[in-house]
């Protein structure tokens, strides 16, 4: 799948993922490890070692040849700054994805979120091929809301107890994005 990298705003680039990340990514997670917490499942002790990472990485990049999810990172200065990816990708008649992504705390409210989400609809359309697109929020988590809603996604309902995140059955809410109505290219 040709997944090209791109600018963001202030100079950070959107890419994607590669196998000399672990490092970078554990550094990462290790830095935004309490900016992150409400909004993730709870992390075994090795998620914030470089081994783990590596393992962690190794997974998606298989996942990814397979034409399963679409992983990226954001880079700022040579570190990770945030990531973007699209799991569960099913193609045939429903062409979709799910759509996850974070944001360093130290890089909040430069418009990331919005430019990568943005970029990653237009390759889940134009290079992966998918129809629509499904993200879910925790009901709280506002700005990822909003993020959603600038990029075009629309709520869909409400999904109570959704997922097991910061120790607890969350409801979320959830959202999708039509990217076409083109007939599939099965």
């Amino acid at each position: 799948m040709g997944i090209e990298s791109e600018e963001l705003p202030g100079g950070v680039v959107l890419r994607p993922a590669a196998p000399g990340d672990a490092e970078a990514l554990c550094a990462a997670y290790v830095a935004n490890r309490k900016h992150l917490e409400p909004w993730e499942p709870h992390r075994p002790e090795d998620f914030f070692t470089v081994a783990g990472q590596r393992i962690r990485l190794d997974e998606r990049l298989r996942q990814f040849a397979e034409g399963r999810i679409v992983p990226w990172h954001l880079e700022s200065e040579g570190r990770i700054v945030g990531a973007i990816t699209l799991t569960g990708i099913i193609l045939g008649p429903f062409r979709s994805a799910y759509l996850g992504y974070w944001i360093a705390a130290d890089q909040q409210g430069r418009g990331l979120a919005t430019a990568a989400v943005e970029r990653v609809s237009r390759a889940a359309r134009e290079t992966v091929g998918l129809h629509r697109i499904e993200a879910t929020t925790v009901v709280d988590n506002a700005g990822s809301q909003r993020v959603l809603e600038k990029c075009g996604f629309e709520p869909i309902g409400l999904a109570p107890r959704y997922l097991h995140i910061n120790g607890a059955w969350r409801d979320h809410r959830m959202f999708q994005k039509i990217l076409h109505d083109d007939d599939p290219q099965i």
